[in-house]
């Protein structure tokens, strides 16, 4: 019953719901920005449960399945298509009051905050290709180069960008002409950009056989841990000190920001040993969850 739970908690996406709530209250607290309302917090949660299921849903269409997940969503399609229903009505709903009840505020946004809705719905939408082809060709996750600059794109601005957008139709409140959230979003874009990268070295032999042009399948691992997941970690790092330095942070609160950077080095490096795919899922996956609860942690002590 235990091992069913897990499986439904990891495969069934509802711990990526986690990781966006979690990266959100630490931006908040960050910030120091008014606190968000339930309904945004219940629709973040739902959202990315409905987003990625959705895109991972033609693998429950194959019975021949190999991959652990796949063969997961196979099992369990109906499960499945009756959760994405049920948890599609629910965002329509928290969606929907949000409108209801700030909608004036929404149809007076300023032009840039409108820019980022379209910059940050688009990114998402085409990474996963989630448009008709026939309407749009365009699928960012096949140019696999540029596959985790968007994956991490897109988890920063939900981190960084949309709270502030909440917080503008929530409060009335304009913390756009502030950058110190630009810092932030720099930290998050560069972590969650090495942790999607971390994931391409586990599914590197699929990728090399799919032809997808990956950093590791074009580099090596060697060159992939030292050349690319190094620097971005030090930009990440480096954003994170200006920012502690501006704000002022305390010693204990500059060594929780980077232990999670240090973390991720580690288990780069432990890569070349083969895991179960649950192992990628808690450890690399929980990895975000640490450095939001570091996050989180630290403000105790500024």
């Amino acid at each position: 019953m235990g091992n069913k739970i897990i499986k439904l908690i990891f495969f069934g996406n509802y711990f990526v719901g986690l990781l966006a709530v979690a990266l959100t209250f630490e931006c908040i607290l960050q910030l120091n920005l008014p606190q968000l309302s339930l309904s945004y917090y219940f629709l973040l949660f739902l959202a990315p449960i409905v987003y990625y299921t959705f895109a991972y849903h033609k693998a429950s269409l194959d019975p021949h399945a190999v991959n652990p997940r796949n063969k997961w969503y196979f099992q369990h399609k109906r499960l499945i298509g009756i959760s994405q229903m049920v948890l599609t009505l629910l965002s329509v709903v928290l969606a929907g009051n949000i409108i209801y009840q700030d909608y004036e505020r929404i149809l007076r946004l300023p032009a840039d905050y409108w820019l980022s809705i379209v910059v940050i719905s688009a990114a998402a939408i085409f990474y996963y290709g989630l448009l008709p082809k026939s309407f749009v060709k365009l699928d960012l996750r096949v140019r696999g180069w540029l596959k985790p600059f968007v994956i991490g794109f897109v988890w920063a601005c939900c981190a960084n960008v949309l709270p502030l957008i909440i917080v503008k139709i929530e409060s009335g409140v304009d913390f756009s002409d502030s950058w110190f959230w630009a810092f932030l979003f720099v930290k998050n874009w560069m972590f969650c950009t090495v942790n999607a990268i971390i994931f391409d070295i586990k599914d590197y032999p699929t990728d090399a056989n799919q032809h997808l042009r990956t950093f590791v399948v074009r580099y090596g691992l060697r060159k992939t841990i030292f050349n690319i997941l190094m620097p971005l970690i030090f930009v990440g790092v480096f954003s994170m000190l200006i920012f502690a330095y501006i704000e002022s942070f305390s010693a204990v609160h500059i060594f929780l920001s980077i232990l999670p950077f240090g973390l991720t080095i580690y288990l780069a490096y432990s890569m070349h040993r083969r895991q179960k795919i649950m192992y990628y899922l808690m450890i690399i996956d929980g990895l975000i969850l640490v450095k939001a609860l570091c996050g989180i942690i630290g403000m105790q002590f500024y």
